[in-house]
């Protein structure tokens, strides 16, 4: 009976496996999406040189934002982290520290999430400093 009762484990786990791909979708769309955007405002400054925007915002649904962030902060690193491979696999440079920020939306067109990107400059104390003065 133990060589049944590990058969039914086994494909127990192949199934939780297989639904929680189909319930995760939304991240995984929105890791392309975010692929997508970077791939399209890709600026090629020399031939050794590819620079991309660092600053991205994914505008949710308020229904998306509420179940992934549901889930803990861990989905905004995640997508930063998909995005930082990304790039580093197509030799990619970033116009400056990249950021992913999540916010919520009311009017977003597909109900679901938008993506929008920037360059976000690198402003350091020295020269916030000194334009003060």
């Amino acid at each position: 009976m133990s060589a049944i009762s590990a058969l039914e484990q086994a494909l127990e786990n192949r199934w939780e496996a297989l639904w929680a791909r189909i319930v995760d979708k939304e991240p995984v769309e929105l890791v392309d999406a975010l692929r997508r955007e970077c791939d399209s405002n890709v600026v090629v400054c020399s031939e050794s040189r590819v620079v991309v925007p660092n600053a991205y915002e994914v505008e949710l649904a308020e229904h998306v934002h509420d179940e992934l962030t549901r889930r803990g902060s861990r989905v905004g690193q995640e997508l930063t982290d998909s995005l930082m491979r990304h790039a580093e696999e197509k030799g990619y440079e970033w116009a400056g520290p990249l950021t992913v920020h999540l916010t919520r939306s009311s009017d977003v067109p597909n109900g679901r999430y938008r993506v929008n990107s920037g360059v976000l400059n690198h402003v350091s104390a020295e020269g916030l400093h000194q334009a003060t003065h």
